[in-house]
């Protein structure tokens, strides 16, 4: 697919859609080249801290098997996206009005540590216009679920909710 593109899947409400995004939630960014980079650091810093911690905890059997689940889930989807900063920019080229190819002869478009996070799934689940009544935005185009999420958001998400949920049987 080309940036931008997206294909049907499942009446108006599921769709796969092509978007990049810095790495950050609902596309927000940092600083440029340099806050790229030090954000990419920052994750892979806090991950690997969290990850030794978590197996620690593990290993000694403190922790509850639910907290365990939702640790594993937003650690995963947090891997995930690290993976695509990492090497997503060396391994494609630019989708820009074309597909991308991988592992092109001039190499992808960015550097390590400074590639583009996929996001592929997109869910409007109601498109319609507010009613002129509603203060600020009344009449306005609203779509109720708009951002493009991954696989690695989905997990990072379900972990999240899952511990927020249920954290009082994790933490008796």
């Amino acid at each position: 697919m080309m940036l931008g593109e997206s294909i049907r899947v499942s009446g108006d409400w599921f769709y796969l859609a092509f978007v990049e995004n810095n790495g950050m939630a609902f596309g927000l960014e940092f600083g440029g080249e340099y806050g790229k980079l030090f954000l990419s650091l920052f994750r892979i810093v806090v991950v690997g801290v969290m990850t030794y911690f978590f197996f620690k905890q593990v290993k000694q059997n403190k922790l509850h098997k639910g907290l365990v689940l939702a640790f594993s889930l937003i650690l995963a989807g947090a891997i995930g996206n690290i993976i695509d900063c990492m090497f997503y920019g060396l391994i494609f080229n630019d989708s820009i009005a074309q597909v991308a190819t991988m592992f092109p002869a001039e190499g992808g478009y960015g550097t390590f540590l400074h590639g583009l996070v996929v996001d592929m799934f997109y869910f409007p689940i109601v498109e319609t216009y507010l009613p002129e009544w509603v203060p600020l935005w009344g009449g306005e185009f609203f779509t109720f679920f708009s951002p493009v999420f991954n696989f690695a958001d989905a997990s990072i998400s379900t972990g999240v909710g899952v511990f927020i949920i249920y954290q009082k049987h994790f933490f008796k």
